[in-house]
Formats: structure tokens, C-alpha cells, sequence
């Protein structure tokens, strides 16, 4: 394993706006002063997150997947996120995980928010994805995944950092600030949760707190309100040392996920 420099942006989502979200987004983006591995976007980074999957779902060589590619090589890195792609019929809200080379991995989010009805909207996924880079294990997840603790769980020490792209809501933040160090701690793991900031269509306030936690539960970032663009630098020997003092995963129960 190497050090692993990792880019969040917790950006201003244009309420079902394709292209100005992704302008702005390339605007952004292309005022990093620093060579990055990984950007993460926030969930349903070019829309904000929708029910309208007539309007906004693209399908996987649209616009939005071409745009990850033209990011991902002019910048030279992975960059992954979320948005609603259309595929035989049904939709989901797909993470993405754009490779320069134009390859990429997809995962498909478990668990469907049905207080807001995307369960209606949207068919959920069935297989839990682990991704390398730089010696890396990584574990992309989508929102409400995180209320999930047995979906979450690292059986095996599968990886070495989990990753939650939102929308989460300003009322519910104290839960968000609560349920990525709990799954940092309990997965003895890097856990990054990037969120979006302002206000949808629907009047709904998102607040941030986008944060990056190690895995003894220290902040390693942190910035809620504004649209932040920030990298920072995980440590292979934070994630060994911390394992290697308390290895309490080596007592966790064993179970198989249906």
C-alpha cells in the first residue's frame, strides 16, 4: 500500500440540471492545484437526488459517463460518484468508479430511501463491490447504505476504506456525524462521506459535513455549509498500526448477506 491522495468535493448541485451541473463541476475541477488518486462526488452529483427518472436518467455511454471519462483522463485519476442510469428498463442510482483508461466499475445502491419513494422509482442493488487502488481495498456505498451496519460490515477485512456518496439532509446531520465515525471505528477502516450543500427542488437544505474519519475514530477532515473542494493524504501505516494494537476484528461473529 502506498499513501493514497484523495480529492472530495461537497459541491452545489443544480436541481435537475445536467449541464451546468457538470460545467460547473469541470469549472471546479479544474482549478486543483495538486496532482489527486480519487475525486469523489457527492450522490446523484449532476441532478441532485430525484424521483424523476423520466427527466434525468442517462443511460451508460450518456453524457454523464463521457464526462467521467473526459475528467478522469485530463486529470489523470479515478474519479466516482452517483447518478441515475436507465438500463433494460429499470434505473439505478449507480456509483461509478472512472478509471483514466475509460474502464470502470459500477455499484448499484442497496438500499432504496422509501421514505421518499425511491423504492418506487428505482431497483435496488445485489452485490457489494470492493475496487483497489494504490494497494487500497475500497468499498463504495451510497447514503442510506450507512444506516446498514450488517451491509457495511468489513468481513475479512475486506477493505481498507469505505466510502459513502450523499445527499443528506441538514435535519438528519447529526446522524450523519454519528454513523461515519461509528463505522470507521467498528470496521477498523478510513471512512469518507461526501455530502452536497444548499438547497434541492424539493426545498430540502443539505448541509455537508462532508468528512474523512481514520480508524480509531480521529477527524482527518471535516467542513460543513459551503462547497469545498479538498484534498488530503491517507497513511497505510494509520490503517496498520490500528489494526495491529487492537484486532478486535479477528473475534467478529460470521454471517453471508442474501
Amino acid at each position: 500500500m502506498e499513501p493514497l491522495k484523495v480529492t472530495i468535493f461537497q459541491a452545489y448541485i443544480f436541481w435537475e440540471n445536467i449541464e451546468k451541473n457538470l460545467s460547473n463541476l469541470a469549472l471546479k475541477l479544474s482549478n486543483l492545484r495538486e496532482k489527486t488518486d480519487l475525486i469523489i462526488l457527492p450522490e446523484m452529483f449532476n441532478t441532485g437526488f430525484t424521483n424523476n427518472v423520466e427527466k434525468c436518467a442517462e443511460t451508460s455511454d450518456g453524457k454523464t459517463m463521457q464526462w467521467l471519462f473526459h475528467m478522469s483522463q485530463t486529470l489523470n485519476c479515478v474519479i466516482a460518484g452517483s447518478l441515475i442510469i436507465v438500463e433494460n428498463g429499470k434505473y439505478f442510482n449507480r456509483f461509478v468508479w472512472m478509471s483514466p483508461d475509460g474502464t470502470y466499475v459500477k455499484y448499484d445502491k442497496r438500499h432504496l430511501f422509501a421514505m421518499a419513494r425511491e423504492d418506487q422509482y428505482f431497483t435496488a442493488g445485489r452485490e457489494r463491490i470492493v475496487v483497489n487502488i494504490k494497494g487500497w481495498n475500497i468499498c463504495p456505498m451510497i447514503c442510506y447504505d450507512i444506516r446498514f451496519p450488517v451491509w457495511s460490515r468489513n468481513v475479512g477485512g475486506a477493505y481498507d476504506l469505505l466510502v459513502y456518496t450523499a445527499n443528506w439532509p441538514d435535519k438528519r446531520s447529526a446522524h450523519w456525524r454519528t454513523l461515519i465515525p461509528a463505522r470507521a471505528i467498528e470496521n477498523q477502516a478510513f471512512v469518507i462521506g461526501v455530502n452536497r450543500v444548499g438547497h434541492d427542488g424539493n426545498d430540502i437544505y443539505y448541509s455537508g459535513g462532508s468528512m474523512c474519519i481514520s480508524p480509531l475514530g480521529d477527524v482527518v477532515y471535516y467542513k460543513p455549509e459551503d462547497e469545498d473542494l479538498y484534498t488530503f493524504t491517507i497513511q497505510p501505516r494509520d490503517l496498520q498500526e490500528a489494526r495491529k494494537s487492537f484486532p478486535f476484528l479477528q473475534d467478529a461473529d460470521s454471517f453471508t448477506i442474501d
